[in-house]
């Protein structure tokens, strides 16, 4: 399906952000976006990138009344050589496909999505910041615009795509960040939506997110919903402990994000030689080896970020310092190894980068 480009003239496109030291996260977005429209008996139609503006949707779509809806997270990088390279995208819109059918959405055509991907990145690819630690960070996602207000699912769908320039996601960069453990709210149960990328996810962890913010905390670590004991993830990442000599993260249960870059983790890891479980843990089983000794790292992983060390955890009115409160040896090392694999400064021997121009 060939893809339609109504594009801006060049006189009439945005100027690219004078200091790229400045970027922030998500707040630029790029001159164009991709749309591609579904509807029963038709299918995906009609891809087109567009100049960035507002969707118009009729006040009764579903999308605003029962929440269908899914989207991703990925960037785009200009590689060491001059190149533009995406990491794992394929993984990105094959978890979109499985969030898609927990919601009742209909599926994507993968390879034919990624071309339309890829097409549209070369379209806005002068966005691509050029300063260490910046990149293009690309936001797909699908929501349900047929008009109705009786429960349902969709017969009509959007898929867009917007794109802007970014550096690092939390404001302390990469240095070791402060996490509040979670014990009154719940993210996600099991039966429930939890291992989908979806809205309801995140606004049902904005409460317990803004208290800890207004309490000095960067992110919520998150507990079991059943047992309030057991550890899940961070909230906007997967999170990763180092006890002794073994790396624990918790296991794909279906409360969980599977995370891309959780996955990319796992895999470095155990080229390493290092001892992984992908098991359940406690916090009362990470406090008591803070106090031993035993805990040497804790970090989070995800597209945004990265890798994000942790430099404490707050439990019952009490921090808990992590390494010392400093970036430790093997979060360093995986950032290194990852972001030198996404911009092609160091050997890719899984095949995760795509060059897409």
């Amino acid at each position: 399906m060939s893809l339609i480009k109504n594009l801006l003239h060049p006189s009439q496109r945005k100027p690219k952000p004078a200091d790229e030291t400045k970027l922030g996260f998500g707040r630029i977005f790029s001159d164009h976006m991709f749309r591609w429209d579904y509807k029963t008996g038709q299918g995906w139609h009609n891809p087109r990138v567009e100049p960035y503006a507002p969707i118009v949707l009729d006040p009764a779509a579903l999308i605003f009344h029962y929440g269908q809806e899914v989207f991703e997270g990925l960037k785009a990088y200009r590689g060491a050589d001059g190149g533009i390279y995406m990491f794992r995208p394929r993984a990105n819109f094959e978890r979109m496909n499985r969030s898609s059918a927990r919601l009742v959405i209909p599926q994507l055509p993968v390879d034919e999505a990624l071309e339309h991907l890829y097409e549209f990145i070369r379209v806005e690819m002068e966005w691509i910041p050029r300063v260490a630690g910046t990149s293009l960070y690309v936001r797909p996602t699908i929501i349900a615009t047929e008009a109705s207000l009786g429960v349902k699912v969709s017969s009509e769908y959007l898929f867009f795509i917007i794109v802007g320039p970014v550096g690092a996601y939390y404001p302390e960069g990469f240095n070791p960040v402060k996490i509040y453990v979670e014990e009154k709210y719940v993210r996600a149960a099991p039966g429930g939506t939890g291992e989908a990328k979806t809205s309801g996810n995140y606004a049902a962890s904005l409460l317990a997110a803004e208290e800890a913010h207004a309490k000095g905390y960067t992110q919520v670590l998150w507990l079991d919903a059943c047992d309030k004991k057991t550890v899940e993830e961070v909230g906007t990442s997967n999170i990763f402990f180092v006890i002794n000599d073994e790396v624990i993260t918790a296991p794909l249960g279906g409360t969980i994000l599977p995370g891309v870059t959780r996955d990319s983790v796992i895999q470095l890891c155990k080229s390493w030689g290092h001892k992984v479980g992908e098991r359940r843990l406690t916090i009362d089983e990470i406090i008591a080896a803070q106090k031993s000794g035993a805990l040497k790292e804790a970090f989070g992983s995800g597209t945004a970020a990265v890798v994000s060390p942790v430099g404490s955890i707050a439990y019952q009115g009490q921090d808990y310092a992590v390494g010392g409160g400093k970036t430790g040896e093997l979060a360093q090392r995986l950032y290194d190894e990852i972001t030198g694999i996404q911009l092609g400064t160091r050997p890719d021997p899984y095949g995760w980068v795509v060059k897409v121009a």
